[in-house]
């Protein structure tokens, strides 16, 4: 097997780039880009679901394709899209304010993460 060069890695680093430059003002997010899986570009927030949702805005993610998991303490959502050519997986963690006595379902393309804002959250620290 050959090793793959940071050339490989092209699509999701100029989809980075592109996002600096059309999207400066957004919170910071972690970046990821692997050679596991060259196309792929990871963006996550901690601490800052408004930053999820201003993201999630401007990847044009909609409302209704956003995921919830999580358990009885703590939550993520998560968006997938495809910018510049890169896919990219948005995920923002957050932890519940106070354990809840039964996990939720989660929600699946037909319903909307918003039902998680209601829960009372508190952003996941660290």
């Amino acid at each position: 097997m050959n090793a793959l060069s940071l050339t490989d890695l092209a699509v999701p680093l100029r989809a980075l780039r592109a996002l600096a430059g059309e999207f400066a003002d957004l919170p910071a997010v972690a970046v990821q880009v692997s050679p596991v899986y060259p196309d792929l570009l990871n963006l996550a927030l901690h601490h800052n679901l408004p930053g999820f949702e201003a993201w999630r805005a401007a990847l044009g993610i909609s409302p209704d394709a956003v995921v919830w998991h999580g358990d009885a303490r703590m939550f993520w959502l998560e968006g997938k899209t495809v910018f510049a050519g890169a896919h990219v997986h948005l995920v923002g963690f957050a932890q519940l304010e106070q354990p809840m006595p039964a996990v939720p379902e989660p929600v699946g393309a037909g319903g909307s993460a918003r039902a998680a804002a209601v829960l009372g959250v508190r952003e996941v620290a660290g």
